[in-house]
């Protein structure tokens, strides 16, 4: 394992009781082991967050250099809507 520094932190009754249970139902060894899985879940969504607000800037880039944006007969998309469904679902 990698140098350890241990750390202070504050969780609720509730928390910490479920912490306990883990490790007497035996699904972890301790609950420092609980709580660095919960780092490495919590780094995986910070990264996966870091790449979707990126990707969203490039879109809304994209879609600011593409120019005005245009009107949309919306009673004309929705019909095309139905003539497609109803293709897909006469489909045997």
């Amino acid at each position: 394992m990698a140098s350890v520094e241990k750390v202070s932190i504050a969780l609720t009754v509730k928390q910490i009781s479920s912490l306990r249970g883990a490790v007497e139902a035996g699904e972890y060894a301790s609950t420092s082991e609980i709580v660095r899985e919960a780092l490495r879940d919590w780094e995986v969504k910070r990264e996966m967050r870091r790449n979707e607000i990126e990707r969203l800037r490039r879109a809304w880039d994209e879609g600011i250099a593409s120019g005005p944006g245009r009107s949309i007969d919306f009673e004309a998309v929705r019909a095309e809507g139905r003539r497609r469904l109803a293709v897909i679902k006469a489909k045997p």
